[in-house]
C-alpha cells in the first residue's frame, strides 16, 4: 500500500467517525478567530473558549483593539498563559491588519506570517476555516498522529505539512486536520491511545490491532 492509498483509506475513515470536522475554537469572524488560535498556543482551545466571550464583548471591533490597553488585555487573558507575549500580539495584528491590509484579515500563507505571533499553523488554519482554500494545519495531534499511522515521518511542522500536501485531497485537507485533532482526543490520546476503538487500526502503521 503506498502512502497516498493509506491517506485515502484514513481520509475516509475519519469522515464516517467524525462528520462535523469543526474547529473547536468558538469565533464568529476572521478576527475573532485569528485572535483565539493566537491565545491557543500552548494552552488548551476549551480555555480559550472560556476567556473568549468576555474578550470579545469588550472589544468588538478591529479598531478597539489598536486603541486598547495592553494591561487590560493582559488581564482579561491571563489565564491562557503567556498573557503578555499574546496580549502584545494582539495588539500589534490589529494595528498591522489596519495599516497594511486595509481592515481585512489576509488570505494568504505569506501575509499573514506576518502579523505579529502568528505562525504557519495559525496562518493554515485561516486560510482553510476562513477562506476555504486547501490547508495543512500541522499541530502536535496531526504530527503525532500522522507519523504512528506512516503518513509523516518528521516531528517538524513544516515538513509534515508538505508531506501531507503530497498525499491528502486538496479540498479535504483542512477537514481532515480538525478530524485528527478531534481522534487525537477521543481515541489516539497521547501515550494511551486505545488502538481497539480506532477507525484506522488496519492500515495504520504503530497499531496494536
Amino acid at each position: 500500500m503506498t502512502k497516498k492509498q493509506r491517506a485515502l483509506l484514513c481520509t475516509e475513515a475519519l469522515e464516517k467517525e467524525y462528520p462535523d470536522a469543526l474547529c473547536s475554537l468558538t469565533a464568529s469572524n476572521p478576527l475573532e478567530l485569528l485572535i483565539a488560535t493566537r491565545l491557543s498556543a500552548q494552552c488548551t482551545d476549551a480555555r480559550v473558549n472560556l476567556v473568549t466571550p468576555a474578550l470579545f464583548e469588550k472589544y468588538p471591533t478591529l479598531e478597539d483593539y489598536c486603541n486598547a490597553d495592553v494591561k487590560d488585555i493582559e488581564k482579561i487573558i491571563h489565564s491562557c498563559g503567556f498573557y503578555r507575549a499574546k496580549a502584545k500580539d494582539i495588539i500589534g495584528m490589529a494595528i498591522k491588519i489596519r495599516d497594511d491590509f486595509g481592515g481585512q484579515v489576509p488570505d494568504t500563507i505569506e501575509k499573514l506570517t506576518s502579523l505579529p505571533g502568528v505562525g504557519r499553523k495559525t496562518a493554515n488554519l485561516i486560510i482553510g476555516d476562513v477562506y476555504k482554500q486547501p490547508a495543512v494545519v500541522a499541530d502536535t495531534h496531526l504530527i503525532r498522529i500522522t507519523n504512528l499511522l506512516g503518513l509523516t515521518d518528521s516531528k517538524d511542522p513544516f515538513k509534515v505539512e508538505m508531506q501531507l500536501k503530497k498525499l491528502l485531497e486538496p479540498e479535504k485537507s483542512n477537514d481532515f486536520c480538525h478530524r485528527i485533532v478531534l481522534h487525537g482526543r477521543a481515541v489516539c490520546v497521547a501515550r494511551r491511545p486505545d488502538c481497539t476503538k480506532c477507525c484506522m487500526r488496519e492500515f495504520c502503521k504503530n497499531s496494536s490491532k
